[in-house]
């Protein structure tokens, strides 16, 4: 066996609950002839990693030459019982279960008993609305009907024609979508947020080229789940946060109203929050933000789902982030901080599992938090981070920003003997991404034109001008989505008022959530 599938079996044992292992031991203590197997199996779990020379120490009854077929064997044997363990658990596997028997009892003629288990599977695939299953039950029961069973019913004939037409289409709708949904997320880890207008162009006329014809409210449960996904996708990419948030919030619904789902696509309904999470942050709807986060962590207590290692790790990962986003709402950048430092511990492990768009995202945010902490000589620390990633074509938006929130923290630390170099190397930057526009000019030209010779009120001067060039970019629907990325409107009047910029954003925080809440009531 390979070091590649050696490691595979590694991962599979340590991914198992300390349930699925005792299942495992019993199943495998059944048969006498596979001690060796079960031996290999304990050796291998209490192992923190896999070291192949020590369990051939320890366990000298294993034979050199067999291991690698012994392992094979494992890891096949593995995968067995946890189908089996969680055939009552997991209706996809029971329907895939019924479909198998259906197809025994075929081969054996035996069409009446076939006819008798397929119906059980339609019912089942039915009530969990799997759609490529149906396909396959009802292409077993022609083949029955083909067989002389029930072919002297022209209504069942015409029921089954029917249905299959019913269950092509909608198949071919969620395609769609999810092709759709696809090339969305493939443009966003690429580029980021939608800043131009040829680029919003170019991506309306996608989603109206792309999209297949239909009635919202005629659309199976699977249909909407995969319709609401790419609006939601499709309107945070051009930034439209209340668009976003309206088909979030159909999403999570759509749940909520088929409260049977949640057990069957729980990641789905774990996205579905995540998504409402993210539009609620970017509108300041604080209130149901908070009210959402409880919502998420509720997750684990909710009766029938199957808290694997994916849906573990996928819990942890969003609360986290969304632990964060709320300390951006708040303002409380020195709680973010606390926060970070907690599972900092943990932190190459949490990486680990966010994957590379979303550890860069991270890494932007905690370099924000320590901006605004002041702390920016750990602010350029994670900066770094991102400037120096090799994949600049990953969210290449991050990229630029990064960039320009290094040459502020630089600035607030007093590195003037090195901001024209930055400068002139953030200008390339900018101009090969053709990420050139009149937010980052104006900073790039106010941090140009400072010298060691700039007096006190000069700067202050200078900083007012800044704030009222950058303020005329507001109402530019492509201009103003930079102000997303750094609230450098609040860094600006922190230092024209000389005070903190954590001191001048919780402010205008505590008056926003109010707002907010005077709203909801």
């Amino acid at each position: 066996m390979s070091k590649q599938k050696s490691e595979d079996l590694f991962q599979l044992i340590k991914s198992l609950s300390a349930t699925e292992k005792r299942y495992f031991k019993v199943q495998m203590q059944v048969y006498g002839e596979e001690q060796k197997t079960l031996k290999l199996f304990q050796a291998i779990d209490r192992q923190d990693n896999y070291d192949e020379a020590s369990i051939l120490k320890k366990t000298p009854e294993l034979n050199p030459q067999q291991l690698s077929n012994l392992k094979g064997h494992l890891y096949h044997k593995l995968l067995h019982a946890m189908r089996s363990y969680h055939l009552r658990k997991n209706k996809d596997i029971s329907i895939r279960e019924y479909i198998d028997h259906a197809q025994i009892l075929f081969d054996r003629g035996l069409y009446t008993q076939c006819n008798k288990v397929l119906k059980k599977a339609r019912k089942l695939a039915h009530k969990n609305d799997n759609l490529e299953l149906m396909l396959e039950i009802l292409k077993m029961e022609k083949q029955v009907v083909a067989q002389g069973i029930g072919n002297e019913n022209p209504k069942k004939v015409n029921d089954i024609i029917n249905e299959v037409k019913d269950v092509n289409t909608r198949i071919y709708n969620i395609n769609t979508f999810s092709n759709i949904l696809v090339r969305l997320n493939s443009w966003y880890t690429k580029t980021g947020f939608v800043r131009k207008e040829e680029y919003l162009e170019e991506v309306r006329q996608f989603i109206n080229s792309s999209m297949p014809r239909f009635e919202e409210q005629e659309l199976s449960f699977n249909e909407k789940l995969n319709l609401y996904n790419v609006y939601v996708a499709y309107y945070l990419f051009i930034q439209d946060f209340d668009k976003a948030y309206a088909y979030a919030k159909k999403w999570v619904g759509l749940f909520e109203h088929n409260p049977e789902m949640i057990t069957l696509k729980t990641i789905m309904y774990i996205r579905g929050i995540h998504s409402l999470m993210i539009a609620q942050n970017k509108l300041m709807k604080y209130s149901e933000f908070v009210a959402s986060t409880q919502k998420l962590k509720d997750v684990y207590n909710i009766s029938g789902i199957e808290l694997n290692e994916n849906i573990r790790a996928m819990l942890f990962k969003y609360i986290t982030i969304h632990e964060i986003n709320r300390h951006f709402l708040t303002g409380d950048f020195s709680g973010g901080i606390s926060l970070v430092s907690k599972i900092e511990r943990d932190l190459d492990q949490f990486v680990d599992k966010l994957g590379k768009h979303s550890t860069i995202i991270f890494y932007y945010k905690i370099a924000c938090m320590y901006v605004g902490d002041s702390n920016h000589k750990m602010a350029v620390y994670w900066l770094q981070k991102i400037i120096n990633e090799q994949n600049v074509d990953l969210r290449e938006d991050v990229h630029c920003f990064a960039r320009i929130l290094n040459l502020i923290s630089h600035f607030e630390l007093g590195n003037t003997d090195i901001i024209d170099y930055y400068i002139k190397s953030t200008y390339r930057f900018l101009l090969a991404k053709d990420d050139l526009n009149h937010y980052q000019k104006y900073i790039l030209r106010f941090l140009k034109n400072l010298t060691r010779q700039t007096t006190d009120s000069e700067l202050v001067k200078r900083f007012e001008d800044l704030r009222s060039q950058l303020l005329t970019l507001i109402d530019n629907p492509y201009e103003s989505r930079s102000f997303s990325y750094f609230d450098i409107i609040s860094w600006l009047e922190s230092k024209i008022q000389k005070r903190t910029v954590q001191e001048v954003i919780q402010e205008k925080a505590r008056r926003k959530i109010k707002e907010d809440r005077m709203r909801a009531a």
